[in-house]
């Protein structure tokens, strides 16, 4: 086969490898994570956490034995299509518990719709009330989330404020959110530059998609 026939055919195959890649890189279902319980506490899948951050969390989880459950943090990219952060999270909560095993509790982060939820096994229903949980999730991590990608800070105000009421303390409630006023400015979010780099690699693909399958048939068709 000539060298130009060879190209052909390699960026054929590259374009098919990429268009297969990139949606699969960018959401993340229940079955993608392991049948058991993992050793690690933190699962960082979106990569927010500092090695420090990690190794803080790690340790802060693990002081929730002491309380007879095992919280665990997680943190997503994006959601596979069809799952919202509490129906991933209980599917997941199901997979994970198993008889003799501490009730679990689970904290979730998607990174990028900067969303937060918990969820904990029925048997902490008592101690940890449905509208705890939410009001955790929504407020007390969602408001750090969406002030300036703050993952550390939420993650540790979410964990100190069950912390408190595990321990026979009053809730200490949601934090007040400061409201801001910026001024106007030409530079552009990091939700329009992952945008435009998403719609970026879309048309590069849908033209690679177009054009090599094109050349490929007209070089072997002569």
């Amino acid at each position: 086969m000539p060298h130009w026939k060879q190209i052909v055919t390699a960026l054929s195959g590259l374009a098919l490898a990429l268009i297969l890649m990139v949606p699969a890189a960018m959401a993340v279902a229940p079955a993608a994570f392991s049948p058991e319980r993992p050793v690690d506490h933190v699962i960082d899948d979106a990569d927010v956490f500092s090695r420090a951050s990690r190794g803080e969390l790690e340790t802060r989880l693990q002081d929730f034995e002491q309380d007879r459950l095992d919280a665990r943090l997680i943190t997503l990219r994006r959601l596979d299509y069809g799952y919202t952060l509490n129906s991933f999270g209980t599917e997941l909560l199901e997979q994970w518990s198993q008889p003799g095993e501490a009730p679990l509790m689970l904290l979730l982060i998607e990174s990028q719709g900067k969303r937060a939820a918990i969820i904990a096994d029925d048997s902490l229903q008592s101690r940890l009330p449905e509208a705890l949980l939410k009001s955790t999730a929504r407020t007390t991590m969602a408001i750090p989330l969406r002030a300036g990608d703050r993952y550390r800070q939420a993650s540790m105000d979410g964990l100190g404020r069950i912390s408190v009421v595990l321990n026979g303390g009053e809730d200490p409630g949601p934090p007040e959110e400061t409201v801001r006023t910026t001024l106007p400015t030409n530079i552009p979010t990091q939700e329009e530059t992952q945008s435009s780099n998403a719609t970026t690699w879309i048309i590069v693909l849908m033209v690679l998609g177009t054009i090599i399958p094109m050349a490929t048939w007209w070089v072997f068709s002569r």
